[in-house]
């Protein structure tokens, strides 16, 4: 696949911005000084001065060279409740940092954060993996949660600050899409703590004609990130394109297959970007949150103000932790003891420490 014609002079300067950290999942090609970006099944085939679909990994003007020109440009920096990411069964009630990006891997429509996912700013203020470091710990929150666009496309950043922070003992949160290639999926999780991953529908086609992307590949991120940590995974529920009975069971069945306790979060649907179809109702979001549960013990209805986002304890019934939308009205988690259900002993899916 090749990529997008966006000319180089737009950008930072390469040399400096370039200089850490350094370019990883590209690959030289004889063929007119092309390379390829092996960081996603995108696999873009980069002429010289160009970028690839992200818009943000790119060949160097005189080709040849990987460069990451927008590495540490950060579209955002805020405090979060860690159930905005959506993460309801992580350090529930806690805060944490948010760092946004530019560029995307996928090409969504509906994007809701169009305005950050299908440009780049160069004129962002650039933020160090080191410099990241020392403003998470200034906030007091458990960590920095890598977001808002998709931070897999700044791989090398997120990497090398993830490291860092987890010597100092604080959280990684990675919010994505999940569209990566095995080895470079690997290499990301070795310091995430925890990860919400879109799983945006359960039809190849949907994932190819909206998005310009495949399902496979997220679908095998999905297993691979359960094997190594704490993940959720959420679907925005659009009317006529994934809202059907049918498409809701055959996702919750696939995540059961992969982990049961795996918290899926089904979300209402609000006209952005190119999309004006009518949004989501809460009652359709309800509803199909309640035939997922058939299969999961743990679904959760999203955008629809302060109904229905409790935990509630899948063997009982009782209530776990009880929330009014991000804000938690039980700080203490009263429902649940050492991991378990303290009105039947259940024991909870839930990291607290």
């Amino acid at each position: 696949m090749k990529g997008q014609s966006e000319n180089l002079k737009k950008m930072p300067d390469t040399e400096s911005s370039n200089s850490y950290p350094d370019p990883l999942y590209f690959r030289s090609l004889k063929e007119n000084k092309s390379i390829q970006c092996n960081l996603c099944p995108n696999n873009c085939i980069i002429a010289p001065g160009k970028f690839g679909i992200c818009g943000v990994r790119g060949n160097s003007i005189e080709g040849g060279k990987g460069i990451i020109p927008y590495s540490g440009k950060l579209s955002a920096l805020a405090v979060d409740p860690i159930e905005k990411k959506p993460l309801y069964h992580f350090f529930p009630g806690s805060k944490i940092l948010s760092a946004g990006f530019y560029g995307c891997s996928f090409r969504c429509p509906y994007c809701q954060n169009y305005s950050i996912s299908t440009r780049t700013d160069a004129s962002a203020e650039t933020v160090s993996p080191e410099e990241a470091v020392k403003i998470t710990e200034k906030t007091g929150t458990i960590g920095l949660a890598y977001t808002y666009s998709e931070p897999i496309v700044h791989i090398e950043w997120v990497m090398k600050t993830a490291f860092l922070l987890k010597k100092k003992k604080l959280k990684n949160v990675l919010v994505t899409n999940g569209y990566i290639n095995p080895e470079a999926g690997k290499a990301l999780l070795e310091n995430m703590d925890a990860l919400n991953i879109d799983l945006k529908s359960f039809n190849d086609d949907f994932y190819r004609s909206e998005l310009k992307g495949k399902l496979d590949p997220v679908k095998d991120f999905i297993r691979l990130a359960a094997a190594e940590t704490h993940i959720e995974v959420t679907t925005l529920v659009i009317p006529g394109k994934n809202d059907t009975r049918q498409e809701i069971e055959d996702i919750a069945r696939f995540i059961a297959s992969v982990k049961k306790s795996i918290p899926l979060h089904l979300s209402c649907y609000y006209p952005s970007y190119k999309y004006t179809t009518e949004p989501t109702s809460p009652e359709t979001v309800i509803r199909l949150a309640g035939e997922a549960s058939k299969y999961l013990d743990y679904v959760y209805p999203g955008n629809i103000g302060m109904r229905d986002s409790d935990t509630k304890c899948p063997s009982c019934g009782a209530v776990i932790i009880s929330r009014s939308g991000h804000a938690l009205r039980s700080v203490k988690a009263e429902g649940i003891d050492k991991k378990k259900c303290i009105n039947c002993g259940q024991k909870i899916e839930i990291i607290t420490e």
